[in-house]
């Protein structure tokens, strides 16, 4: 007989669950959900710079650059937020809502959202924002910790299982920003942001007629002592906190101060966790701290493609067949051609005991995530004079970036769910989440850079790894002092993008050394 936790998820045992071309089916449901779910998402983060910059603070904030920067700080502070509520989403799932009313809850929440966004005001813009990060928080961690439920511990078939659920989050991010990228240019915002309502409202759907079956076993209820009055309470409380979320995403330093004090207390709990536990468990809980480090490094860096690197597509590349907005849809078309692949290829691996351990998949990862980087910095040694560089480099660019990406995240969130003791499933993976958030913030942070600045006395600024960036480049301060505007403004992304691939493959090759200690702090977890 199964036993409960305390989000009452039940470990699966052979015929309690159906299965469908060798997974759960529970999976495939749980795939479209999350796909228009993530259709919704990546939808909305296609515009959203370009939105701020081009047209809702075009009048509040007259220069270019100062414009930049607000906005950078503001997709920052949603970034964080919108990562870290699922830090409590997970808490209230496994205490009192289980998964499935979380997931539900969050979905209705998000495309309330998305529906205000597409009214192009002021505060319509805030709002909405907020609906999205309050519905967030309990649909992204509790949808993901769900589908861990539906596998057996040690089953060989989870990461391969957590593959095909990310390319469903990857198809939607693929196709969100070709058509809301097209309805934003040809007939306005409001219709971006409306058919990422539309995508959020089919998301759930999906999900309510896979729970009216036996599609999940008896999977993510809600424990058996939880009260209903809980349930009241906490669907008032997600409305309630809605204007302070409008009111945090225009006070960066105040959501700073509360992002560091929210991964001091979950550190806490976990250290708190790891000392009362046995050797087993501090080895397990201190191998997921590491692995959620690096995880939220390579998110900072990732996160350029929703900030700087839209901005640098829409002002400094070549772009053929594709908007700025579309060139969201570049990484997640790599994602949906290369995650069936990645599933085969660990599943293979795996039976011939050769799969690499998830430090060297993070290591190999962040290596790739920084010739990413690299390529599009590469691409200035082919810069026109009017200061375009071609859209091939971006391309190629976002190919390894996206391959690094498979190496990571997929596996990461299978390993968090494996790594983490049951009673702590949904914090963990709430944990997980709010060391997103902060690395989200400091994408936001780094995206600031690339907006540019003058300093005050006229004099060059010192520039780390500058011989490194002349050598990719070709260019230099001395270069470009003379050029256009053009050839200047994309100097200053090529600076901070070689920048970032250098601090990427630093964390690359540490991931690659602590692969050896790791192995054995997580106690034969591969």
């Amino acid at each position: 007989m199964a036993e409960n936790n305390l989000s009452g998820n039940q470990d699966n045992t052979e015929g309690e669950v159906s299965q469908f071309l060798g997974h759960p089916t529970g999976l495939f449901y749980l795939f479209f959900a999350e796909l228009w779910e993530r259709f919704s998402f990546y939808g909305m983060r296609a515009l959203l710079n370009l939105y701020m910059i081009q047209q809702l603070f075009l009048d509040i904030i007259s220069d270019e650059t100062e414009r930049k920067a607000y906005s950078y700080a503001v997709y920052a502070a949603y970034g964080a937020l919108v990562y870290a509520t699922p830090y409590l989403g997970g808490i209230l799932a496994d205490r009192f809502l289980g998964f499935r009313k979380a997931i539900t809850l969050g979905g209705a929440l998000m495309a309330l959202g998305h529906f205000v966004l597409a009214f192009e005001t002021e505060w319509a813009f805030y709002g909405g924002l907020a609906l999205i990060i309050a519905g967030n928080g309990f649909f992204k961690p509790n949808i993901s910790t769900f589908v861990g439920t539906l596998y057996k511990e040690n089953d060989p078939r989870r990461d391969a299982g957590f593959n095909i659920f990310y390319m469903g989050i990857n198809l939607g991010a693929w196709l969100a920003p070709l058509l809301t990228g097209w309805l934003a240019v040809k007939y306005g915002w409001h219709y971006g942001f409306g058919a990422a309502g539309i995508g959020m409202v089919l998301g759930l759907i999906l999900f309510e007629i896979g729970k009216k079956g036996k599609t999940f076993g008896n999977n993510g209820h809600a424990p058996a002592n939880a009260k209903k009055n809980h349930d009241m309470l906490i669907y008032v409380g997600s409305l309630v906190v809605v204007p302070l979320f409008a009111w945090l995403l225009s006070q960066a330093d105040v959501v700073e101060v509360l992002l560091f004090a929210s991964l001091a207390i979950a550190l806490l709990i976990i250290g708190y966790n790891m000392y009362k536990g046995d050797k087993v468990v501090r080895g397990r809980l201190g191998s997921a701290i590491i692995l959620t480090f690096f995880m939220a490094m390579f998110w900072a860096f990732f996160e350029q493609g929703g900030s700087s690197l839209t901005v640098y597509a829409a002002e400094n590349v070549n772009l053929k067949m594709l908007n700025a907005a579309q060139t969201n849809s570049i990484n997640p078309f790599f994602i949906v051609v290369f995650a069936m692949i990645f599933s085969w290829l660990w599943t293979y691996l795996a039976k011939r005991k050769r799969n690499p351990i998830t430090p060297v998949k993070y290591g190999l990862g962040l290596a790739q995530l920084a010739l990413g980087f690299f390529i599009f910095a590469w691409a200035s040694q082919y810069v026109s004079p009017e200061g375009l560089v071609p859209m091939a480099f971006l391309v190629f660019g976002y190919l390894f970036i996206s391959t690094g990406e498979l190496f990571l995240s997929p596996v990461g969130l299978s390993k968090i769910t494996e790594l983490s003791p049951k009673k702590m499933s949904g914090f963990m993976m709430g944990f997980w989440f709010l060391a997103a958030s902060f690395g989200h913030y400091l994408a936001g942070i780094i995206a600031t850079f690339t907006a540019g600045s003058k300093s005050e006395d006229g004099e060059e600024k010192s520039i780390l790894f500058e011989g490194l960036i002349e050598l990719i480049t070709g260019l230099n301060q001395e270069s470009v002092a003379n050029a256009n505007e053009k050839v200047q403004n994309l100097f200053v992304y090529q600076v901070v993008y070689v920048q970032v691939g250098v601090v990427a493959l630093g964390l690359g090759v540490i991931a690659l050394l602590l692969a050896g200690p790791m192995k054995k702090w997580m106690h034969g977890v591969k």
